[in-house]
């Protein structure tokens, strides 16, 4: 088989090679069943086997401990902005940590909902830092604090989450881990509820994962729709309406390579993490060596899975741009086009992305350099 263009979309994104091969294996016939798992009931014994061994896997592969429930649902990260204060802000206050476009969404979202305090504000640096803990404004009587700890658009990340007992507040975290969950362990004792669409790192676009913890259960305000109540879709073990039974499938399957993984020693979650950070320090690498190139991101804020990049100064022009983006697609490199609304370029190097992509991508960046610069 020819090798593969290396995908660097932000998602929708790439999935393991592997993964996609064994879905058309099975597309037509899931193991002797004579059904596609799209043509299943949610409720028969094939997926509902299929359901539990992805939950189990899940669970096993981040470690998640038993006072956290799993649910699989749907609506994407942007629907959770919603979800998320109307489960667990009973219309009181909440804080949020605004380090980006997205956190900046949810923000505004929750104000539906809740009054919103703006605990903390990265703006002022144009999203290319990350606002000290300490230095946060925590309010005493908050339901829980929102912090994105990855933002896909502006590639800034939380490599260690906050201590919110250490910092003086006694209400839970929530994570959006949307373009990292998976991609590293998670310290689920400083959190409270997580979530995150599955489309980055996990599966195809429609499932939306939920970790939460038992006791903020039962909260919902009563606008709630039942649909998105935690405590009735928890109890409804993620049927009380039809699930993105596809995607839990594909998903499954993903938690059964990751599982499988090795690298530098390790497996697992510990091993793709640590290939994460290879990729990750070879691009930044490349870019910070460049004249041509730059990322904008302080150091010690710089995603591993989202790099934003940009040509520096007077090389920085729409016709550069193209050029380069059409020379990345004719080496097979596609999707490296930055979010419409901070232009540029970005690769997106999520767990399947291989290391020989981001090696293919700086020969490139070097090349460009060697061409133009």
């Amino acid at each position: 088989m020819t090798q593969r263009p290396f995908n660097f979309s932000a998602g929708p994104a790439a999935l393991p090679e592997e993964v996609l091969n064994q879905v058309a294996a099975e597309m037509l016939d899931w193991h002797g069943s004579g059904m596609s798992v799209m043509e299943m009931s949610h409720r028969g014994p094939e997926f509902t086997r299929i359901c539990a061994e992805a939950e189990s896997d899940l669970r096993a592969l981040l470690q998640v401990p038993a006072n956290f429930r799993i649910l699989f649902m749907q609506g994407g990260g942007l629907a959770e902005n919603a979800i998320v204060p109307m489960n667990l802000s009973r219309g009181g206050k909440v804080d949020a940590i605004v380090t980006g476009s997205w956190s900046k969404k949810s923000a505004d979202e929750a104000k539906r909902y809740a009054t919103v305090n703006i605990a903390a504000d990265a703006s002022a640096s144009k999203f290319t830092e990350l606002p000290k803990p300490e230095s946060w404004q925590l309010s005493a009587d908050a339901a829980y604090v929102h912090v994105c700890s990855n933002e896909t658009i502006d590639g800034v990340e939380f490599h260690e989450l906050p201590d919110l007992k250490a910092l003086g507040s006694q209400a839970p975290l929530v994570i959006d881990c949307s373009s990292h969950q998976l991609s590293r362990s998670i310290d689920w004792s400083k959190v409270g509820l997580a979530f995150g669409g599955a489309q980055k790192n996990i599966g195809p676009a429609g499932l939306t994962l939920v970790f939460v913890r038992d006791d903020l259960l039962g909260h919902a305000l009563p606008i709630c729709p039942s649909a998105f109540d935690y405590k009735t879709v928890a109890a409804a073990q993620s049927m009380y309406n039809t699930p993105p039974t596809f995607s839990i499938y594909v998903a499954g399957l993903v938690f059964q390579w990751l599982k499988r993984f090795s690298y530098a020693g390790k497996t697992g979650v510990a091993a793709i993490e640590q290939r994460n950070i290879d990729k990750a320090q070879l691009l930044y690498g490349a870019l910070d060596a460049s004249n041509l190139f730059e990322n904008r991101v302080a150091a010690n804020a710089r995603s591993r899975m989202n790099i934003p990049f940009y040509l520096r100064g007077e090389y920085n022009t729409p016709q550069l741009t193209s050029a380069f983006l059409d020379g990345a697609k004719a080496r097979n490199l596609l999707q490296l086009k930055g979010h419409k609304s901070v232009g540029g370029m970005r690769a997106s190097i999520y767990n399947a992305m291989p290391l020989e992509g981001v090696q293919a991508l700086v020969a490139y960046l070097k090349d460009f350099e060697a061409q133009y610069g």
